[in-house]
């Protein structure tokens, strides 16, 4: 299955790859809206993380994990994953335990506190290739064919 892969060397921490999933999941798909109008915005399903001082710097995301711990973690059936090896939360079902964001090894499950619900990459499913990548102005991140976990 295609997933997302952080090239370390070629980030430079712009967090343009956070803005551009913020904008695929609000509910405008324009950045301003999303960002100055919507009365709840969407967070980013990836997150830019700076070491040493913003030396390094590298987007994370989910990796859609073969045997995802986030699954198996989930008390209430909320997250499954697809037989395409999507792993994808149904908020409807999410009943905000955090139970995911725990279990999660590479702190890819974050908390939607204003939705009291789990939040994760879900490979932007309406697109050819996920918001985050096509924004990434370095091609510090890829979406291709590879196995996890």
């Amino acid at each position: 299955m295609k997933r997302i892969y952080t090239i370390e060397d070629a980030c430079i921490g712009c967090h343009l790859c956070e803005v551009g999933c913020i904008t695929e999941h609000s509910q405008s798909k324009d950045p301003i809206r999303a960002f100055l109008h919507e009365q709840v915005r969407s967070i980013s399903r990836c997150t830019v993380e700076e070491l040493d001082g913003g030396v390094i710097s590298l987007s994370t995301t989910c990796r859609h994990c073969d045997e995802p711990d986030c699954l198996r973690a989930c008390i209430s059936g909320a997250i499954q994953k697809n037989d395409a090896g999507v792993v994808r939360i149904d908020t409807e079902q999410c009943v905000g335990c955090w139970s995911c964001v725990m279990a999660c090894p590479y702190g890819a499950v974050q908390r939607n506190l204003a939705k009291k619900k789990a939040n994760k990459c879900d490979l932007c499913p309406d697109r050819k290739s996920p918001a985050c990548v096509d924004a990434c102005p370095n091609r510090a991140l890829v979406y291709k064919e590879g196995s996890q976990k």
